[in-house]
């Protein structure tokens, strides 16, 4: 199947308003957590990554005011040439079984991102994703078929979600999964939004998307069960074989993992396994160091920070591996690649 590019990005996290602010940030290992209004189990005040708005948006109204942010930048400088067509959207949200969901959130978000968007929405292309860490992953599957298979020019990827209300911190609080103090095995929480624009692939990307792999993990966390990695192993050797590359041909990584061991653990093992042969040290870059553990945005951060990391000249190198993993059973790899990279560039 031919390949898609990623052709800009849009990030609003605690660490700024925009990609090129949150990734600087990223690069140079900077946070910027915050006090909630929350307290733990054993009374100290939770922190969190905020996103600071110049008015106090809260619930679905926040979500699409970060959204409309991120696309803002996404879209910036093609909305002119972008106005004589439809562009669809694939919405990526929550998880439908996370508590503390918001009523309606799907619909609400949806309308809210096309009343403020100012561009016409292909209705019958666009789509709801709402499957948390992996959504972004998965909808970029489902751009690339749209661009690939019903020869749509362009696909909006957009995401927005946070763990900042009561009933979702109470929830993963109950479960010791909140870092604090005295547990390290945890994730501090977060909120944000992020957009990506998938066009086909063109002589000039940044990155394109060569591979794409999905699989089932039979020991998702909090599980019992002994972790192999089986359905992490598959996403990345599905994607590796789609891409045409060995072992041997990944840069770096960069991974939606956000702290907790579980998830760690998993990584090394899918990666000894579908990647065995590597004989390289690879770097792994896991953006929720920074910006927290926001849910939906994960995915689209990730693939935001390898884009920007290419265009900025500091990638390890030219083929990034990019994988999520969310609490169910849902996995999701794919290889992104900067092409016509000189010979001389690729041997050093």
């Amino acid at each position: 199947m031919n390949g898609v590019a990623v052709a800009s990005v849009g990030l609003v996290t605690s660490l700024g308003r925009d990609a090129a602010s949150t990734c600087a940030a990223l690069r140079a290992s900077v946070t910027n957590p915050s006090l909630t209004r929350f307290r733990g189990r054993d009374g100290q005040w939770i922190n969190a990554h905020q996103v600071e708005l110049g008015a106090p948006w809260v619930g679905v109204s926040k979500l699409v005011q970060m959204a409309l942010l991120a696309t803002d930048e996404c879209l910036a400088g093609i909305r002119e040439t972008a106005m004589g067509g439809e562009l669809p959207v694939l919405l990526c949200t929550a998880e439908q079984q996370r508590p503390g969901r918001l009523a309606d959130l799907d619909d609400a978000f949806f309308d809210g991102l096309r009343t403020g968007l100012g561009m016409r929405v292909d209705e019958q292309h666009s789509a709801i994703f709402p499957l948390g860490r992996v959504a972004a992953l998965a909808a970029l599957e489902r751009a690339r078929r749209l661009i690939v298979e019903h020869g749509c020019d362009r696909v909006l990827i957009v995401a927005a979600d946070g763990l900042l209300s009561w009933p979702a911190l109470k929830h993963y609080v109950d479960l010791d999964r909140v870092l604090r103090e005295d547990n390290s095995n945890g994730f501090m929480p977060g909120e944000g939004a992020g957009a990506l624009l998938i066009t086909a692939a063109q002589v000039d990307d940044a990155l394109r998307c060569t591979g794409i792999g999905v699989g089932i993990e039979p020991a998702p966390v909090l599980s019992g069960t002994p972790l192999r990695g089986d359905g992490l192993t598959a996403a990345i050797a599905h994607a590796m074989r789609e891409a045409g590359l060995l072992a041997d041909d990944i840069d770096f990584i960069v991974a939606d993992i956000s702290g907790e061991q579980y998830f760690f653990k998993e990584a090394a093992l899918a990666r000894a396994r579908a990647l065995r042969g590597h004989v390289r040290t690879l770097d792994l870059w896991h953006p929720a160091e920074g910006i927290g553990e926001a849910g939906a945005l994960a995915g689209v951060a990730t693939i935001a920070a390898a884009w920007t990391a290419m265009r900025k000249g500091y990638a390890c190198g030219p083929r990034v591996l990019v994988h999520g993993s969310d609490d169910a059973s849902y996995r999701f790899a794919a290889v992104l690649c900067r092409p016509h990279v000189p010979a001389e560039e690729e041997t050093t």
